[in-house]
């Protein structure tokens, strides 16, 4: 059920069906108040948030900063992040990071490292080439090389 929302939401559908979310809650949220219609609500504005509004590029955005861009209860938002989409809020904030600085890296091979490690967001070059590794298995600068020679 969570593959199939996380699927959902990373292959850019947006979510309506409320069935989808149905037995998705857990004994921790048991009192939070939010609704099947909410949730997918919420969900939607998160995605908007990070990629229409590029929310990521913040290098100081936190949890708080997306519920109060989206006009919603911090906890709510922590909610549907942990419970609905499979992840936290960093998780999902260097997923996003992570895919625009590989597609900067490949579309343009001028700018440095560093540089893009800025433009998405990064404030430090150690949490930058961790997240990055963990994502791919390359440093930033052999994803460039491999697949800029690889093509």
């Amino acid at each position: 059920m969570k593959r199939l929302i996380q699927y959902l939401f990373s292959s850019g559908h947006v979510l309506t069906d409320h069935s989808i979310y149905d037995g998705v809650n857990s004994a921790k949220y048991e009192k939070s108040g939010l609704t099947l219609k909410e949730a997918v609500e919420i969900t939607n504005e998160i995605k908007t948030a990070f990629e229409y509004n590029k929310l990521y590029k913040n290098n100081a955005v936190g949890l708080g900063d997306l519920a109060k861009h989206i006009g919603r209860d911090r906890y709510k938002v922590s909610q549907v992040l942990n419970e609905y989409m499979s992840k936290n809020f960093y998780a999902l904030l260097n997923q996003y990071r992570i895919t625009e600085a590989k597609d900067l890296l490949l579309s343009q091979p001028f700018l440095s490292v560093k540089a893009i490690m800025y433009e998405v967001g990064f404030n430090s070059k150690t949490s930058f080439y961790g997240a990055f590794k963990k994502e791919t298995g390359l440093s930033p600068n052999d994803f460039r090389s491999f697949t800029l020679h690889a093509s």
